[in-house]
Formats: C-alpha cells, sequence, structure tokens
C-alpha cells in the first residue's frame, strides 16, 4: 500500500537511513528484509538446540546419578551401579564377569551382582 507519505527511517538489519512511504516498513530493501528475517531464523534454530541439549542433560543426570551412600547400602547392584560405585565402565564390569572375577546372578537379561562380591575385589 503506496501513499505519497516521505517518512524518513532507519533499517533495522543495516541502520541505513532511508525514506520510507509507509508507516509499516522496516527495512530499506527487501535483501535486508530477507538477510534480517534468515538472521533470525538461524538464532531461533540454535536457541532451541541449547535447550534441547540442556533437557537432555538434565534428564540423563537424573536417571543416572545415583548417590553413592545408597549404593554403599544395597545388598545387589546392576552392572551400572557397580561400575559407578567402583569407578569403572559397564565394560569394564563386564570383561571381570567374563573372566569370572565376579559371580553374576541373571533376571531375564538383567545382571545382579551381590555386594559381596564386590567387597571380595578389594580384600
Amino acid at each position: 500500500m503506496s501513499s505519497n507519505m516521505a517518512i524518513p527511517k532507519t533499517c533495522i538489519y543495516c541502520g541505513k537511513a532511508y525514506i520510507a512511504k509507509t508507516t509499516l516498513t522496516r527495512y530499506c530493501c527487501l535483501k535486508c528484509n530477507s538477510r534480517h528475517w534468515k538472521q533470525k531464523a538461524k538464532e531461533e534454530k540454535i536457541q532451541n538446540s541449547l535447550i534441547g541439549q540442556q533437557q537432555t542433560m538434565q534428564s540423563q543426570q537424573t536417571l543416572h546419578s545415583t548417590n553413592p551412600a545408597s549404593l554403599q547400602s544395597k545388598n545387589y547392584l546392576c552392572v551400572q551401579d557397580a561400575a559407578e560405585l567402583i569407578g569403572v565402565s559397564r565394560w569394564t564390569i563386564n570383561r571381570m564377569i567374563k573372566r569370572g572375577d565376579l559371580i553374576i546372578h541373571k533376571f531375564g537379561r538383567k545382571k545382579i551382582i551381590e555386594r559381596s562380591q564386590i567387597d571380595k575385589l578389594f580384600n
């Protein structure tokens, strides 16, 4: 909607002064309009990605962060808990099981290790 008005304005994107023909014009040209839209879309995408990463990290921490004091009181541990208690990876625990250093009890696919087995490793 063009009119006979001549409104001096400054472009939001490049900061260049220009003469606008309507009150709604915010950019000096189509190129600035397109670049600013693309910049805003990119920033929004980055922001959403960062928020998603933070939420993922928080959920992983709540799932896998068990209190070491609570692990001390358990009589039976899963492989992940045993690894956290000793301070090694779960793959190391699985290798110890395969070598026969740790005796396990299986419940379906879950491997349960007695706390006394872990205590025997260090005695």
